[in-house]
């Protein structure tokens, strides 16, 4: 009895665990958003071009005035996902 309670147990956290995984929000930057960026010549040298945290952490992410700016424009253009080029049109950047 005691070894069927315990995989069923261990059976609840893993689906669990699992259903978390696909149903969770991706997090919104990933290294090739910063290659795109590099490619279209922005100086991205790493998350901070977007983000307060140097590596932000999925579901505690914040954003700085840039990366307001592209989630505001994700939202504006109902987009699924951020577009780096969407950049060349951020206001700040042609000062």
């Amino acid at each position: 009895m005691r070894k069927t309670g315990w995989r069923f147990g261990l059976t609840a956290v893993l689906l669990a665990w699992g259903g978390w995984i696909f149903v969770a929000d991706d997090s919104s930057a990933t290294l090739a958003m910063q290659k795109k960026a590099k490619e279209l010549g922005f100086p991205v040298e790493n998350c901070l071009y977007c983000h307060v945290e140097k590596l932000p952490k999925k579901g505690a992410v914040t954003y700085n005035d840039r990366g307001k700016w592209l989630m505001a424009e994700k939202d504006k253009r109902k987009a699924k996902e951020v577009d780096v080029s969407w950049l060349k049109e951020y206001p700040a950047e042609k000062k």
